[in-house]
């Protein structure tokens, strides 16, 4: 079986994504999504407020012509909402060809939690948390909450923004 350039260099982009996480800062813990639903970092930007939306999303940003709905990721989490500092940053992914930017805190840095590092979340059945939680990656003295943004993003709430 033969295989294109174009393949080729699809499959050896995704060997070097798997397992590579961004992690961020919400309300002082640090919380990862897979890099591969990543698409740029921006800085925090005035959002153009549409009401009726779920609390946690906070709206639009028009980013190089493109419109993006904007969710603020502690909200999303159930926590209280705080001003919005020099640090807090908004993650613009991608995730089933929806886009979206996700407001956080702030960043820390892309880290590869091997396999063996990743366990299966405990379960959280009281909070808010179990549906957004898909593992706890393990990296030297700390633990990472890895987010699973198929739960964490519903189509529902920004399906006609963009």
């Amino acid at each position: 079986m033969t295989t294109t350039f174009e393949e080729e260099q699809t499959d050896k982009s995704q060997d070097t994504m798997e397992n590579l996480y961004i992690i961020f800062f919400i309300d002082g813990r640090e919380y990862g999504i897979e890099i591969r639903y990543l698409i740029e970092i921006i800085a925090f930007q005035p959002i153009t407020f549409i009401p009726n939306l779920p609390p946690y999303v906070k709206g639009v940003i028009n980013l190089r012509g493109k419109i993006i709905p904007i969710i603020d990721v502690r909200l999303r989490f159930g926590l209280p909402a705080i001003e919005y500092t020099d640090f807090t940053c908004i993650l613009i992914i991608n995730i089933n060809n929806l886009s979206a930017g996700l407001v956080v805190d702030g960043m820390k840095e892309v880290l590869k939690i091997p396999k063996e590092a990743i366990e299966p979340s405990p379960g959280f059945e009281e909070t808010n948390m179990e549906k957004f939680v898909e593992a706890i990656g393990k990296s030297g003295d700390t633990l990472k909450i890895l987010i699973n943004l198929q739960k964490f993003i519903q189509e529902k709430d920004i399906k006609g923004m963009v």
